[in-house]
Parts: C-alpha cells; sequence; structure tokens
C-alpha cells in the first residue's frame, strides 16, 4: 500500500510525506510528498488532511481473565477486534497464575487462549509468590521480558519485600523489566475490615478504603527497593497526586522507574463510585477525586509518566452485580464487586483529546501511546515507528472524525462504557498491522488469527 499525503508523526517527529508498506508486512520507504510511486497491485490511500502514526501499543491488558466466580467479558478474539478499530496493532496481556500454580505452564495456557488475536500480541508474566530464578530465565528465554508482582491483594496476589528484592535481583541480572502494582496492601485490608464492622458497605467505600496515600506509599517502597537493588522498575496504572510525587522524587535521584496510566484516571472521578451504576466504575486503584487528574496531565506533558495503557478488564453488568464469590443473591458489599473497565478501543482516542485541549502535543500522544511503550517493553524497532524496515503497523488517524464512546457504538465485549454520552474528535480512517488492512472507516476487516506472537528483547542486563 501507498499511503499518500499525510502528515507522518513519530520519533523522528512531523513531517508532510508518503508511506510505503512492502510484501513481507513491513514499511519499505517514506519520503517527501510525491517522491513514491506505487508498484503494480498496491493500493493508494489518499490521507490528505490526516495524521499517519504508528499503530498503537496497549502494554496493559487482560483478556480471557478469570476472576473468582467470573470471567473479564472480552477474550483475545472479541479485545483484539476493538484493539484494531481503535487504532492499537499491538497488545502485551499479563499471564496471572494462582498460588502454587506453575508460572510457565500459566504462559502456555495463555499462549494458548491468545491465538485468535487479530493483531500482534506479547505477554507479561505475573509472579504471585517465591519462585526460583529459573524460573525468570526461562521467561525471558520465551520471550517475555517483564513481569509483575503486586504489592496488594494480600489474599491471593500480594507478595512480600523479601521476594519484591529477590526478583528484581532476579530480573537485573537476567535483563528482565519488573512491574509493579502499587499499594499497601496490608494497610488497605485492615481499613476494609474495618469498614465493613461499621456496616459501611457500599461501593464508594472503594474508594474510602484505598486512599492515595497508601498508593504514594507503595510507590515510595518499591523505588527503595529498586534502589538498592539496581534494578528497573515500572509502576502499572498510576492513579494519583501523592504516587506521581512519590515517582518525581525517585527519578530525580536516579532510580530507573517508569510510570504508565490509564485513562479512567485522566477523566473519570470518585462521584460515579455513588448512584446504581457505581459498580460499573470500580476498578483498583480506585478512581480518585478530579484534581489528581490534572496532576497526572501534568506528568504526561512532563514526561515523569512514560505511557498511557488501560488495565482492560471489562465485565458484562449482571457479572459485576453477581460478584467474584458467586454468593446466591449476588455481591454482598464492596469488595465483591470484579473490578476493571473496558478500554482497549478508545486509548487513542481520550488520549488525543489532551491534544485537542492544549494539554500535551502530537508528538507527546505518539510516544505515549506507540513509542514508548515499544522502547519500554523491547519491541522496538519492529513497533512503534515509521522507520523502513519497522513493521508496518500504521494508522491513519483523521483528527475531524466524530466517533461515540457509548457501549452500543464500540466493539468490546461489555454493555457498558465508562464514558457514556462522550463523543471523540479523532478516530482511525485505517488501521494496518504488518501492511495487512484491519480495519477500516471505523469497521473490523481483519481476521482472527492473524495477530502473531511477539518474543520480547531483553533489557541490557546490569
Amino acid at each position: 500500500m501507498l499511503v499518500r499525503g499525510g502528515v507522518l508523526v513519530d520519533a523522528d517527529g512531523e513531517r508532510e510525506g508518503d508511506l510505503l508498506t512492502g510484501p513481507d508486512g513491513r514499511i519499505a520507504a517514506t519520503g517527501p510528498p510525491g517522491s513514491l510511486q506505487p508498484r503494480p497491485g498496491d493500493e493508494v490511500h489518499d490521507a490528505t488532511g490526516k495524521l499517519v502514526v504508528p499503530g498503537g501499543i496497549d502494554a496493559h491488558t487482560h483478556l480471557h481473565l478469570p476472576v473468582g466466580a467470573v470471567r473479564v467479558s472480552d477474550d483475545f478474539t472479541s479485545g483484539t477486534r476493538a484493539a484494531a478499530v481503535g487504532g492499537t496493532t499491538a497488545i502485551i496481556d499479563y499471564v496471572t497464575p494462582r498460588r502454587g500454580e506453575d508460572p510457565l505452564a500459566a504462559l502456555a495456557t495463555w499462549r494458548r487462549w491468545a491465538e485468535p488475536s487479530a493483531v500482534d500480541w506479547a505477554l507479561h508474566l505475573t509472579f504471585t509468590e517465591a519462585v526460583p530464578e529459573e524460573v525468570v530465565a526461562k521467561g525471558v528465554e520465551a520471550g517475555v521480558t517483564s513481569f509483575k508482582l503486586y504489592m496488594a491483594y494480600p489474599d491471593r496476589l500480594m507478595v512480600d519485600d523479601e521476594t519484591i528484592v529477590s526478583l528484581m535481583t532476579a530480573g537485573r541480572r537476567h535483563g528482565a523489566l519488573v512491574t509493579l502494582h502499587c499499594e499497601n496492601g496490608g494497610a488497605i485490608e485492615a481499613l476494609r475490615r474495618q469498614a465493613l464492622a461499621e456496616g459501611r458497605t457500599a461501593i464508594i467505600e472503594h474508594a474510602r478504603t484505598r486512599p492515595a496515600v497508601l498508593e504514594g506509599e507503595a510507590v515510595s517502597r518499591a523505588a527503595a527497593l529498586a534502589e538498592v537493588t539496581g534494578a528497573a522498575i515500572y509502576i502499572v496504572h498510576l492513579s494519583s497526586a501523592p504516587a506521581l510525587a512519590a515517582v518525581r522524587t525517585a527519578q530525580e535521584r536516579g532510580v530507573d522507574v517508569q510510570v504508565e496510566t490509564c485513562p479512567q484516571y485522566l477523566y473519570l472521578d470518585t462521584g460515579r463510585l455513588e448512584g446504581p451504576d457505581a459498580p460499573d466504575f470500580v476498578c483498583t486503584p480506585p478512581l480518585r477525586d478530579p484534581w489528581h487528574g490534572e496532576e497526572l496531565w501534568e506528568g504526561l506533558a512532563r514526561g515523569w509518566v512514560h505511557t498511557v495503557a488501560t488495565d482492560h478488564c471489562p465485565f458484562w453488568r449482571e457479572d459485576r452485580r453477581a460478584g467474584v464469590a458467586g454468593r446466591p443473591g449476588g455481591a454482598a458489599d464492596f469488595t465483591e464487586v470484579p473490578g476493571g473497565l473496558p478500554g482497549l478501543q478508545t486509548r487513542m482516542a481520550l488520549v488525543w483529546e489532551g491534544v485537542r485541549a492544549g494539554r500535551i502535543t502530537r508528538a507527546d500522544w505518539v510516544r505515549l501511546c506507540c513509542e514508548a511503550p515499544a522502547r519500554t517493553f523491547g519491541l522496538w524497532p519492529a513497533k512503534g515507528s515509521l522507520s523502513p524496515g519497522s513493521d508496518a503497523d500504521v494508522v491513519v488517524w483523521d483528527p475531524a472524525r466524530r466517533q461515540s464512546l457509548g457501549a452500543g457504538d464500540l466493539d468490546m465485549a461489555t454493555d457498558h462504557s465508562p464514558y457514556e454520552g462522550m463523543v471523540a474528535t479523532g478516530w482511525p480512517e485505517l488501521v494496518l498491522c504488518r501492511g495487512r488492512v484491519v480495519a477500516r472507516e471505523g469497521r473490523f476487516v481483519g481476521e482472527p488469527g492473524w495477530g502473531r506472537y511477539v518474543a520480547r528483547q531483553p533489557l541490557t542486563p546490569r
């Protein structure tokens, strides 16, 4: 395909030009307007007035995931279809083994689940307990060069500081990046028990028992542990100003800490956790008061926050109200509502709204959604770039196209949207994954199974 006459935006800056994809699924050439000619049989796409950007990379998804008695509503088929339509051409999903389960066996299960993906995919591996260093090494050999540790959920996911230090050290030796869910799990459990004992069971207690200060404390502790081990770390789904302040303090003293936030923390607040629809807005960390979002936008613009991912973890309304415990009559209180929001399809558009509002630049948008995830997670330069030789993951972005973000107008497998009633201005006109058109004019035109597993490169061992 020859994409002609658009404005190319990537790590090399902004310039008007043409882009030619090759039969090998890679970018063959870029050049000034009119400098490239189609070959016989090539489609020519007129991108005049549009942006041409690398395909988006969502570095934090949960597809097909069992959560207690229920399961997230998007599997790899439906989730990656929605991703393609929204301009995301690669995802990195989290393998989450149960305690006592062999993490490498869980990895094999996720690889089977992911085979129907319509866009390319990679995997992170979660450790919910101490593991031999050999498991880290084998994960890296399989192209899984990042693993996740939880500092929350002591009943099923949280690991202690001794385990964190051990796995950070192993990660440093093998070139793996440690990603962390940062909340003080022990303190939160005490607050949750106190709320229930006092009869405070409403959804709003989800936020009140997970205060921002306990996220900030956990970020500070994670950074301190990274500092003493020399490990590189990545903080997932940063949600609050205290956590951002802790990140800045660590970065300023030279700790190798990178950070993601999610659209829900930029657009939604605790007001959504009251009323009949409150269960549909439960996520962890919880939604915060609006001023935290203002701080996060500043962090995106200043480069303190490196990526925007989604933590995509959707449910059907019925399953949210049924609760993770499978209790007859449904969830008894806020602790039993499954947490997570849909966002895989809407991420690129929601971050683009920040460009329209003057909060960030077009270059920031591409860096946050495409380039930085590729560099951080060992996908660069095959992904996140428009350079010749890179995969032809290309999005022609129409900055004037309007798109409703209501559930009925989207492709994600869920019957509610956190952004119901919102209309985005800016949406993909054309999406290519390795040179193949997977979405056109807001419709999926790809094929389940087209996506391939991407083995990622390790960090340089230190």
